[in-house]
């Protein structure tokens, strides 16, 4: 069928695809610009990403509900605020070459994809990082790298990277990942213990050293090694 004009009217989405995205359009009204997340390509990008496809089966119809899902292995997928807040503060450029810290279900990647040049993402947990990968690989998302390993370590031989964003709290940062920072660029990252206060913290590397600024207090599993 033609729409007028003569061009071809896009296919109408099946019936669950359609409540996905009802659902996924409130929480970007609802849940972000509603509090604040004003950037308008940072809510193009949660418009666009299928959260619920990176998910567990059951844990679908909560998709788009604010608030962390279990992913199995001990590990959540963040809440969709807390996504969105770190991808804003982190100031995403079309040309960044970004280190995500904690793949994860691999959500986190796929917002960052649509906004910039590459995203090298690394899981510690290997079934986790396996299952992101060929989902990423599955969805379209061709300009995410994954792989399982040590994020106290980072991804030397990509170095240096335009901005990092740490999914997992460490107590400190890690030296590693400030050496792997470009001069100029952003690192977010949450810091504290397990158990005690934990705050994410926004970096930038200048040539004089970092600057440090505490944007949220917040709640992540524990970074592991």
């Amino acid at each position: 069928m033609l729409a007028l004009g003569g061009f071809e009217s896009p296919s109408p989405l099946p019936p669950e695809e359609a409540a996905f995205a009802a659902a996924r359009a409130r929480m970007v009204h609802e849940q972000l610009a509603a509090r604040g997340v004003t950037d308008a390509r940072v809510l193009g990008a949660m418009l666009r990403v299928p959260r619920h496809a990176f998910v567990p089966a059951s844990q679908r119809r909560l998709a788009y509900e604010d608030g962390p899902l279990p992913i199995g292995h001990g590990q959540t997928i963040s809440q969709p605020y807390i996504v969105a807040f770190m991808t804003a503060a982190l100031d995403p450029k079309p040309s960044d070459r970004v280190l995500e810290i904690g793949t994860g279900s691999g959500y986190q990647a796929a917002v960052l994809s649509g906004l910039v040049a590459e995203v090298y993402s690394l899981e510690i947990v290997v079934p986790l990082a396996q299952r992101a990968a060929a989902d990423l690989q599955r969805l379209g998302y061709g300009n995410v790298k994954v792989r399982a390993g040590d994020g106290y370590l980072g991804w030397p031989e990509a170095a240096p990277f335009d901005a990092i964003i740490v999914t997992c709290a460490p107590e400190q940062v890690p030296q590693a990942l400030v050496d792997q920072l470009k001069v100029g660029g952003r690192m977010i990252i949450p810091v504290g213990s397990q158990w005690g206060a934990q705050e994410l913290i926004l970096l930038r590397k200048t040539p004089m050293g970092l600057e440090k600024k505490e944007v949220l207090p917040v709640r992540f599993v524990p970074m592991v090694r």
